[in-house]
């Protein structure tokens, strides 16, 4: 025998009953924190940028990452079924995309932490914390350009000037360390990382008006050498 479905037990099942297991105040509440933490994560990155290319797409992905895990957090503490199949569900997402800058996994990580801490109800320590956090970057990715370091190539024409081009390096910077040479016939070539004393870089006009020096070139440096 068939039994029969009234409009009560439609309105009695536990879909209709999931749809008011978060209210509306604190679904709106959670987003809109996670939206303005989203926009100062955002900020944070952009000011602190300091590699080659600038990703205005990935500054975005920060504000969007931050609000979504929010979202799904907030789905997850409702329902205990929700939150397994959520982890099965993520378990098979994969990530193609390459981080190119270190720097950006902290971005990353911190998105997704604030956007935890918020759906858990925790505010106050996602509000302190990102102000903790930004002030941090700030602070320690914002420093003096002549602190970080340089590499300068020096061409010359034999032993005796490559020995002037390193004295005079190490007079005039507060470090000098060879990190390569080439030696060809008549030529020589030195790859040296310097950390500057000042803002000032009129040394490599000088240097490459010294006897025996072909040329001088000075390029910003990352700090990464493998050789």
């Amino acid at each position: 025998m068939l039994s029969t479905i009234t409009f009560g037990d439609i309105f009695k099942s536990s879909f209709l009953e999931n749809a008011a297991s978060v209210s509306i105040f604190d679904m709106v509440l959670a987003m809109i924190l996670a939206f303005c933490i989203g926009l100062f994560i955002f900020l944070v990155y952009k000011k602190t940028f300091s590699g080659v290319m600038y990703s205005s797409s990935f500054g975005v992905t920060l504000v969007a990452l931050t609000m979504i895990t929010t979202l799904v957090i907030l789905a997850v503490t409702s329902n205990v079924v929700l939150s397994l199949g959520m982890v099965g569900a993520l378990s098979i997402v994969r990530f193609r995309t390459a981080i190119k800058e270190p720097l950006d996994i902290a971005f990353l990580f911190w998105s997704i932490a604030v956007g935890i801490v918020l759906a858990a109800g925790m505010i106050p320590l996602a509000v302190f914390g990102s102000v903790v956090i930004g002030v941090t970057l700030l602070l320690f990715v914002n420093k003096k350009s002549h602190v970080n370091p340089y590499i300068v190539v020096v061409g010359c024409a034999d032993h005796e000037s490559e020995l002037r081009a390193r004295d005079f390096l190490k007079t005039q910077t507060d470090k000098c360390v060879v990190k390569s040479k080439t030696a060809s016939k008549g030529a020589v070539e030195l790859n040296m990382e310097i950390r500057l004393k000042d803002d000032n870089t009129d040394f490599v006009n000088v240097l490459s008006e010294m006897k025996g020096v072909t040329s001088a070139v000075l390029v910003s440096y990352n700090g990464d050498y493998m050789g």
